[in-house]
């Protein structure tokens, strides 16, 4: 396969800050199967990138899996937002949806303000909060013994050893995430007594294969979730969650939502999104001229690595 015969990249605004983020830069490649989405953020290095490149490899190339359902179901993204209407922007951008992931983790005050705005404008949504691994073990046994009830908490705290030591003295069920994807190698981590479900994300973790096999492996429940994608990743990762057989809950793939701009639409109806075979519409959101060239000689580095 040549990638850069049906290379695209795109930039797309977000509609708010996220993590940092307010234009997230998107490449897409076309296959015989379809397009695959390669859009690791800026930061990431030709090593960390390299699952991603695969992933975006295999959904141009590959068959799909079998599915399960034809639709998934969704939670709602709160970013780290404190204006109520910006939050109640938000909030309503994701319609029918009946459970929010919250970000908290930076300011305690502000956090708990922040999941009082969002309990206020959905007061029968499940709330879970994910806290990217910035907490220290007693800071998280204090958020989670004041916050009220949540369905789970996605990494709290960074290592395998303080979650270990948060889950003896908290009750509240513990996802892992960047545990997982940004482990050395996934395969070899212990996560015994640290987690209680395990967050597949389809670009980080290498792809559907290897997420099944990661998921085979540690032999968790599991949710799976976005990567801030366009429509193209969104909808590969949707084909994820509909893979397995059991899915026991909302999965973190309408962060579309979140974005100003994007190639195709994905639709929440009734708090859920159907899969599709979407097909980017890029026009008017190509990147400039230096801006291509830097994500090709990306790509090539990293494809280098997957050899």
């Amino acid at each position: 396969m040549d990638i850069f015969n049906s290379l695209r990249v795109v930039a797309l605004p977000t509609t708010t800050n996220f993590r940092g983020v307010t234009v997230r830069e998107v490449a897409l490649i076309h296959g015989e199967h379809g397009w695959g989405e390669f859009s690791p953020f800026i930061e990431y290095d030709d090593a960390e990138s390299a699952p991603w490149l695969a992933c975006a490899i295999e959904a141009a190339t590959q068959l799909r899996p079998k599915l399960y359902r034809t639709e998934v179901a969704v939670n709602g993204t709160i970013p780290a937002l404190n204006d109520k209407a910006d939050l109640e922007r938000v909030v309503n951008s994701f319609p029918g949806v009946k459970s929010f992931k919250v970000k908290v983790g930076s300011d305690v005050s502000e956090d708990l303000q922040r999941l009082e705005l969002v309990r206020t404008l959905r007061p029968n949504a499940v709330i879970r909060i994910d806290v990217n691994g910035l907490w220290s073990v007693d800071e998280a046994e204090m958020f989670i013994n004041s916050v009220g009830e949540i369905e789970y908490v996605e990494q709290p705290c960074a290592t395998i050893a303080e979650l270990r030591e948060l889950k003896k003295r908290v009750d509240v069920k513990i996802v892992g995430d960047e545990v997982l994807r940004k482990a050395k190698d996934p395969f070899a981590i212990d996560l015994t007594g640290a987690i209680d479900y395990l967050m597949l994300k389809v670009q980080p973790l290498g792809g559907i294969a290897r997420a099944h096999e990661l998921a085979e492996h540690h032999q968790l429940p599991v949710v799976v979730s976005s990567a801030l994608e366009s429509a193209v990743g969104i909808n590969y990762g949707l084909v994820l969650a509909a893979s397995f057989e059991d899915m026991n809950f909302d999965c973190g793939l309408g962060t579309g939502s979140l974005l100003a701009s994007n190639i195709a639409h994905l639709p929440i109806a009734d708090g859920k999104i159907a899969i599709s075979d979407v097909v980017p519409n890029c026009e008017g959101l190509d990147v400039s001229a230096d801006r291509y060239e830097w994500w090709k000689n990306r790509i090539m580095r990293t494809a280098e690595l997957l050899k």
